[in-house]
């Protein structure tokens, strides 16, 4: 079985599907709780960057100094950039790989080690920690998802 893809039909009763389903919802409700933050962070900054979010906190020029760029708001937005570019991959491979056919046990690794330095990541910018720790998560989050596009291509193409 081992070097096989899975077929779809095996896909609910397939243990290293099922934790990809885990662990890629988790990173994604991570993903989506930034937008949340992000808003948190314009309406108590009062940092907005469209007219229409501003209309009913004044007219004219009184409205137009909300109207502005904040750095906290910018931290948090520059944060979820970096969940999509890194998160929208590890779902994608992720899911390739989890249909490869690796061990559980090696899958879990992947998986947990990864959303694991996705949420470090998100404390290092938010907080923010001292670097390197942004960006030894991100790296560590990155060779994760190498380590597993290595592995669908080694299965699939038999490198």
């Amino acid at each position: 079985r081992r070097g096989e893809m899975a077929k779809s039909t095996q896909l609910i009763d397939n243990e290293v599907f099922r934790a990809y389903a885990t662990y890629a919802a988790v990173v994604l409700l991570k993903m989506m709780l930034m937008s949340t933050i992000t808003a948190y962070f314009r309406v108590t900054r009062k940092a907005f960057v469209n007219p229409e979010d501003v209309a009913s906190l004044g007219k004219g020029e009184s409205a137009k100094k909300y109207l502005r760029t904040d750095s906290d708001v910018e931290r948090v937005r520059r944060g979820h950039l970096n969940d999509l570019e890194n998160i929208v991959p590890f779902v994608g491979i992720g899911l390739l790989y989890a249909l490869s056919s690796p061990e559980l046990s090696t899958a879990l690794l992947h998986f947990r080690i990864f959303t694991g330095a996705r949420i470090l990541h998100t404390f290092a910018y938010l907080i923010p920690l001292p670097q390197p720790s942004r960006v030894l998560s991100w790296a560590v989050g990155y060779s994760v998802t190498l380590s597993m596009a290595y592995k669908v291509l080694k299965t699939a193409w038999l490198l």
